[in-house]
């Protein structure tokens, strides 16, 4: 990447960033936290109070972006960048100033609707622009030669509409219409001129996302010579996903800062990823020979497989035995039967989390993966699943985790899931597998977590009641038998603690003693029988021995909690 498309990506970056702040200030009606315009109660530093603050950073990132732009106006200048550059840098400084005075005139006119919703629609001019600059930096005049301009016409129609949808949502917050009627309401009562505004906004969701949707389906079937449309289509597929989602939360919450930010800052990317379809699409869709500016398709799948190799990277199995480890926690703590509402969340949100934590550590640990008989079928060493799409996938999982957990649940269930996330992939992953023959005993601190998250749902706090030096490879098999004998009998005998310490019954303490004894059992027939097959068996074993364990501390909580 060339200096000047660094500096271009950057600007699109701040100018995202931009946004997003600027719907934390709508979200805390932080609009008039400066009643004046450039300074805020006549300074130049505002007082320490928070909306003041929350509205001066807004100030502050878009004087950022000013700067930006205005370099990569010099910029393209001086690298020597074609015509259209040239002046597309100009008219990008040209929005971006225009940016700054509507800014003003929200201020002055006291967040007028219309004033409000300009501001965006500049905002979102401007990522298009920037975009565009990149694009054209990048990939040069478009030399198109007998084009089909039919899937061409589809994405322009659906970013068109999208732009449009966008406006409307803004319209609908610039007149409070947000709450207009419950998300249960089909059709409203259209008296009031809000409803209206609301239903429009809900009427071009649903068609936007059908569209882009539609698109998608479209690409695959149309476009596989052309890997970066057909991917593009996909992210936007997703994201009206989220953004539809985000919607819905946005109601239900009661338009929450914590829905609302998010809601505009994924609308602008749905934007900024149709804007860049659009301009691949115009280049590169509609011909049947790959240009040479594009990657190798990957191998044609369906959605199908491909929603496979995606779930695969989640490591579903994992995941559901540190779901079963939550849920019996969440019946200790509540003393009883916790609410079904609160379980279901809390695992949903665990499970997202989780899955961010396991596609993260495939991405980490893809070649290591390639080497191994067992992990060489994983879906990034087989080649299923491209490793910059497997990355966004984890993150883009990881952070709906923890604002799902923070939106239904509580903060401290969303801090910890997500620090779960940050140990497993930075002291686990990173740290120590390719260090320490401990890597396992250390870092499985990461597989506890959950139990933590399903106390923290209920009562709001954390009580207290050879190439990878993995120890088989270092050590050898006895060495590696002995200490899980070793950690058998530590672990069967913290269980038992919890009967006095944990004032657990005797149908814990009775289960804890004969699936003890089991796991004990088949450690002893490891240590006598080295082959792979027994220490296969002892590894399900684990398995189960959790899930009847935990499965035991619920029925005896529901047990003792109601007697």
């Amino acid at each position: 990447m060339t200096p000047f498309r660094r500096l271009a990506v950057g600007t699109i970056a701040a100018t995202f960033v931009l946004i997003g702040v600027g719907g934390l200030v709508r979200a805390t009606d932080s609009g008039l936290g400066c009643p004046d315009w450039p300074r805020c109660f006549g300074r130049l530093v505002p007082p320490a109070e928070l909306h003041p603050w929350i509205e001066h950073s807004h100030r502050l990132v878009a004087s950022v972006v000013v700067v930006l732009v205005a370099l990569l106006v010099v910029a393209a200048w001086r690298t020597g960048q074609e015509r259209v550059v040239r002046r597309a840098a100009v008219a990008a400084l040209v929005l971006v100033l225009a940016q700054a005075m509507i800014g003003a005139f929200v201020v002055w006119w006291k967040l007028r609707a219309d004033s409000v919703t300009l501001h965006l629609a500049t905002a979102l001019a401007l990522v298009a622009m920037l975009i565009f600059i990149d694009f054209r930096a990048r990939h040069g005049p478009a030399r198109r030669h007998g084009q089909d301009r039919r899937f061409v016409r589809l994405v322009e129609v659906g970013a068109g509409l999208l732009y449009l949808q966008m406006l409307v949502g803004s319209t609908v917050t610039g007149h409070q219409a947000g709450l207009a009627y419950p998300l249960a309401v089909v059709w409203p009562d259209l008296g009031p001129s809000v409803a209206r505004i609301q239903l429009a906004h809900r009427v071009l969701a649903v068609v936007v996302a059908t569209l882009i949707v539609v698109t998608w389906v479209v690409a695959r079937r149309t476009q596989r010579a052309h890997p970066t449309v057909t991917r593009l289509a996909g992210y936007a597929a997703g994201l009206v996903a989220v953004q539809v989602a985000l919607g819905m939360a946005n109601v239900a919450n009661r338009l929450a800062a914590l829905t609302v930010v998010p809601h505009l800052t994924v609308g602008a990317l749905l934007w900024g990823t149709m804007v860049a379809l659009a301009l691949h699409a115009d280049r590169f869709a509609g011909t049947g020979v790959r240009a040479p500016a594009e990657p190798e398709p990957a191998p044609a799948r369906t959605a199908r497989q491909s929603a496979k190799a995606y779930f695969l990277l989640t490591k579903p199995r994992i995941i559901e035995l540190l779901l079963v480890t939550t849920v019996p926690t969440m019946f200790i703590a509540a003393r009883g039967v916790p609410p079904p509402w609160l379980m279901a969340a809390t695992l949903f949100g665990g499970a997202l989390s989780a899955a961010s934590a396991n596609v993260l550590n495939c991405y980490l640990d893809r070649d290591i993966d390639a080497l191994m008989r067992r992990t060489a079928r994983r879906p990034l060493p087989a080649h299923r699943v491209d490793p910059a799409d497997a990355l966004r996938f984890g993150l883009v999982l990881g952070v709906a985790g923890f604002v799902w957990l923070w939106a239904t649940v509580n903060l401290l269930s969303a801090a910890l899931a997500t620090a779960a996330i940050l140990f497993y992939v930075f002291v686990y992953t990173l740290g120590l597998k390719r260090r320490s023959t401990q890597n396992i005993v250390i870092g499985g601190a990461a597989g506890a977590v959950p139990v933590l998250v399903g106390w923290a749902a209920v009562t709001g706090r954390v009580g207290l009641p050879a190439l990878v030096p993995m120890l088989p490879v270092v050590r050898g098999a006895r060495e590696t038998s002995t200490q899980i004998l070793y950690y058998t009998v530590l672990l069967v005998a913290v269980t038992l603690l919890l009967y006095p310490a944990g004032r657990m019954g005797a149908l814990y303490l009775a289960a804890a003693v004969a699936l003890g004894g089991a796991f004990i059992w088949r450690a002893l027939e490891l240590r006598r029988d080295l082959t792979g097959r027994r220490a296969i068996r002892l590894f399900s074993f684990s398995n189960t021995y959790l899930a009847l364990l935990f499965c035991a501390m619920a029925v005896d909580a529901v047990i003792r909690g109601g007697s």
